[in-house]
């Protein structure tokens, strides 16, 4: 009973916690989607002092003594135990958190919004002078954030293990070698190739039937709207206020169906997986997804395995055919599917294909890594990435603006642990893909009928429903019987893109 009293007083306290992040995260949706441009300075403010608050509440030293008293109880408990994941990540998070003074975190999160404000008018305007300072103060603070938990390995190593939990630089890069080791000869061999045919996508499309569209697959496949939605932004993104209210954000381009398309699939992706967390994790340690690489790892595998396979296709086409009849009554399935899956050496990671898209997060990974050491300054940024984006895909940015300014990472967070995720995601999609395949050869029939409650009843059970309970490593583990690797991501990609 005592066990009992004193976890409950240790969930009334954390709730409180959450519930100021979550509040937190509400001004900021709202300041990226609706609120005018003359609210940017008083918002930035008020997200300061949520973010402060939340960490005062959270370091109080009598979370802290609750967490040494249960700890006794949490060693006898089975480790899989709700309860003992729930001490576990508690204590993970809180001895993490004390570590970084509140005053800190209210300096972050206020340049953070300053600096996303600028770069959201830098940007269009293709003015690097414009954020280059915010970029220099966001690198110290960068440095400053990591100095809290020294001694380290690599001074990247702390905002790697913020959003990738148990990863280092030293793990992440030997793995992306080998990756890029594969990836390469497999770019070459497709980009030699005559590309596919995309002229069908790159119509006028009018934004009021996209939207349609849009709606209607992200509630097919599987988003609850009931629970969320669909709204515009700059730079699109998912974010979760509580398990009833986890919403996502999308950019339409009239000239381009393909672009508002796959940034919902992938969006509704990140969605799915916080809606199928168990709801009694809600605000709480262990209400949200593990990693920034299993988050990853769902809107990456419903935007491209899923929504840039033939079998969606053959079901969602005749669909897209009757709303947009000029543009598509002509096509046939297999012109539009080669049309999505188009290989091409690219400026955009976001708009990049399958293949090209990890040397897009490699390049900005070595450059993050680079920063951080201080082999380059910001103010060398811009010719950093030029070069390396002439040398790893071929084509040079012709302005900043579709350069080391089209992210909107580092504008708006940290630079460090920003970009690894996508990778990692990308290599545990096919990991889960192909476990959920074993368990269920009868997906791809499904998907070719319109049915994804079997895909998505495969992946809440074995994925969403832990939430946080347990780490990357250990889910991977779970899922699929074996350690990280790039195997089945590489079969993947060589089945799909060797034939198409």
């Amino acid at each position: 009973m005592m066990n009992e009293h004193k976890l409950n007083e240790l969930k009334k306290r954390l709730t409180g916690v959450y519930d100021l992040r979550n509040a937190g995260a509400v001004l900021y949706w709202d300041q990226t989607t609706y609120m005018p441009p003359g609210g940017a300075e008083g918002r930035g403010r008020q997200q300061a002092l949520l973010a402060q608050l939340a960490h005062e509440r959270f370091i109080d030293p009598a979370n802290g003594r609750l967490l040494d008293e249960l700890q006794a109880y949490a060693d006898v408990l089975p480790y899989d135990h709700d309860d003992a994941a729930y001490l576990r990540v508690a204590r993970r998070e809180y001895e993490r958190a004390i570590k970084v003074p509140p005053q800190f975190i209210a300096e972050l999160s206020s340049h953070q919004n300053e600096s996303y404000v600028a770069w959201e008018h830098a940007r269009p305007e293709n003015d690097f002078g414009r954020v280059r300072p915010m970029l220099e103060k966001t690198m110290d603070l960068s440095r400053r954030y990591a100095e809290h938990f020294a001694p380290f390995a690599h001074v990247a190593d702390p905002l790697i293990d913020e959003a990738d939990y148990g990863m280092t630089a030293a793990v992440i890069r030997p793995l992306f070698a080998e990756l890029r080791a594969r990836l390469a000869p497999m770019v070459d061999r497709v980009t030699g190739r005559p590309p596919a045919d995309d002229a069908c996508l790159r119509q006028h499309y009018p934004d009021a039937q996209q939207w349609q569209f849009n709606l209607d697959i992200a509630r097919q496949i599987g988003y609850d709207f009931e629970r969320g939605r669909l709204d515009k932004t700059a730079h699109p993104f998912t974010t979760s206020f509580g398990a009833g209210d986890i919403r996502i954000t999308t950019r339409v381009a009239e000239d381009d169906l393909a672009y508002a398309l796959f940034s919902t699939i992938h969006e509704a992706g990140h969605a799915m997986y916080e809606q199928g967390i168990d709801p009694a994790f809600d605000a709480s340690p262990l209400g949200q997804g593990t990693s920034a690489g299993v988050h990853e790892s769902q809107s990456r595998l419903w935007e491209n395995v899923v929504g840039r396979s033939l079998d969606f296709w053959e079901h969602f086409f005749p669909k897209a055919q009757a709303i947009f009849p000029a543009q598509l009554s002509g096509v046939p399935l297999e012109t539009f599917h080669r049309a999505v899956n188009r290989v091409q050496r690219s400026l955009i990671r976001t708009e990049a294909d399958e293949l090209t898209y990890n040397l897009h997060v490699m390049i900005r990974f070595d450059l993050e890594l680079d920063m951080l050491e201080g082999k380059l300054a910001i103010e060398d940024l811009p010719d950093a990435w030029n070069a390396r984006y002439k040398s790893d895909l071929g084509i040079e940015p012709p302005n900043n603006r579709n350069g080391c300014m089209q992210d909107v990472h580092w504008y708006a967070g940290f630079i460090g642990g920003s970009f690894q995720g996508y990778t990692l995601g990308n290599i545990m999609s096919g990991m889960f893909y192909e476990a959920a395949l074993a368990a269920h050869p009868e997906i791809p029939a499904e998907i070719r009928a319109g049915r994804f409650d079997v895909l998505l009843g495969w992946l809440r059970n074995n994925i969403y429903r832990h939430g946080s309970k347990f780490t990357a490593a250990e889910l991977a583990q779970r899922v699929t019987g074996r350690e990280m690797t790039i195997e089945p991501y590489i079969r993947y990609l060589e089945s799909k893109y060797l034939e198409i």
